[in-house]
């Protein structure tokens, strides 16, 4: 067993996931996190407090932190929202796109998805990864970065060497330390870039009106406006339920460096109006930060005896909230192939070129189609061309058109949730 030992850089969600995943099949997986380890206390303190950021989690990524044990703590502790229904519109323009309305007033709504926020998920898959069921497989190192990494060969794989000196050996080693990726750059693994010359700003708000398990996107001249329902975590809330939403705004660089220095009552104000008080008025707005938007895709996903997933292979435009989805599906494909052929040479092959390849082969192309499709519908809604009367028409046409037609709707409702 020693040989098909399995070294993932990365203690997120993605790599994370991974391990227990390995784990479960009863395969020796070491999971290094550069950042230091929480206790429970340290976990509760970061938990109470709201996190204006949520991930969009598909019902392909939900059956996954299901099979490894994580999403039974998530929905323990009561810190998701989940959705039946997802809202697209313009406001310069007829069309609106709405998702998951099956139009039977008395069938019970089926979730499209749920918003969770990060520390939540990261949370319930620490405590997956210290049961006991696990335990035997699995060793956590945090607290610590890696340095080096030399390959051995073939055979043996990599050695890679952590801050405090420890050697660790590993025929795989999987590369899940997000968009700076270390491992990436060790390995001499480039990288295509797309700038979108956008900035996004996030925040949690209370609104008016509450969101009724709807996720909502307004396409606007500037950019994307995104109100995702937030759980309602603290007593305040459940008297008033439904009424957190987390916002991510997309604004041409100055627009948003001008906006994000005013006062809370300005923004919240503008907010409202770009929404074009679709909820109402916004009573709160909490924990508002902003950051550039750009997408990115290795050239390569792997490498002899090295592998990438999620962030580390792959960035997209957060307009459709598909970002973590796709390197879950990374996770379920790269251990299903492993799984796959390790089963089918006797217990010999692990992590070989052949595996790694088939991974790559599956994983590329459709996250190229993704960024490539999130960038296309970012262009068409944003910037100076967008405004054009011919693409407005041609726009509001489609929309309107495409809202039209339910059997499409379903299979774009299908799509998103990745099943």
């Amino acid at each position: 067993m020693k040989n098909n030992h399995t070294l993932i850089i990365g203690g997120g969600i993605v790599g994370a996931t991974l391990a227990l995943k390995l784990a479960q099949n009863k395969m020796p997986v070491t999971l290094v996190d550069a950042r230091p380890a929480r206790d429970e206390s340290a976990w509760q303190a970061v938990l109470s407090k709201r996190d204006a950021r949520v991930y969009a989690l598909s019902l392909a990524s939900i059956n996954l932190l299901t099979e490894v044990g994580a999403w039974q703590h998530i929905t323990a502790s009561k810190r998701k929202a989940d959705y039946s229904q997802m809202q697209v519109w313009q406001l310069n323009g007829m069309g609106e796109l709405l998702f998951g309305d099956s139009g039977d007033q008395n069938a019970a709504p089926e979730i499209l998805g749920s918003m969770v926020e990060p520390a939540v998920i990261e949370h319930a898959l620490w405590q997956r990864l210290h049961e006991a069921d696990v335990s035997d497989y699995l060793t956590v190192i945090a607290g610590h970065k890696v340095v080096n990494m030399d390959w051995l060969g073939a055979q043996q794989g990599y050695r890679v060497t952590l801050d405090d000196g420890t050697a660790i050996d590993a025929r795989l080693l999987v590369g899940a330390d997000g968009r700076g990726s270390f491992v990436r750059q060790q390995a001499g693994i480039g990288l295509d870039t797309l700038d979108y010359n956008q900035t996004a700003i996030c925040c949690a708000i209370q609104t008016e009106k509450p969101h009724q398990a709807t996720a909502r996107q307004a396409m606007l001249p500037t950019g994307t406006l995104a109100l995702l329902p937030l759980a309602d975590i603290i007593d305040d809330d459940k008297v008033n339920p439904q009424h957190w939403q987390s916002i991510v705004w997309t604004l041409p660089p100055n627009q948003a460096l001008a906006l994000i220095e005013e006062d809370d009552r300005f923004i919240a104000d503008k907010l409202a109006a770009a929404s074009h008080y679709e909820l109402g008025a916004i009573k709160q707005i909490e924990s508002i930060a902003s950051f550039p938007l750009a997408a990115q895709q290795a050239k390569n996903y792997v490498a002899d005896n090295l592998v990438l997933i999620g962030d580390a292979a792959h960035g997209v435009h957060p307009l459709a909230g598909q970002g973590l989805n796709l390197g879950m599906l990374d996770v379920k494909v790269l251990c299903e192939q492993l799984m796959h052929d390790f089963t089918r040479s006797g217990g010999t092959l692990w992590g070989s070129n052949q595996t790694l390849r088939h991974y790559e082969r599956s994983r590329r192309p459709h996250n190229s189609l993704m960024m490539h499709s999130f960038s296309a519908l970012n262009w068409l809604f944003a910037g100076s061309l967008a405004q054009t009367r011919p693409i407005q028409q041609l726009r509001s046409e489609g929309m309107y058109r495409v809202g039209k037609i339910k059997p499409l709707m379903r299979l774009f409702a299908k799509q998103a949730s990745g099943i």
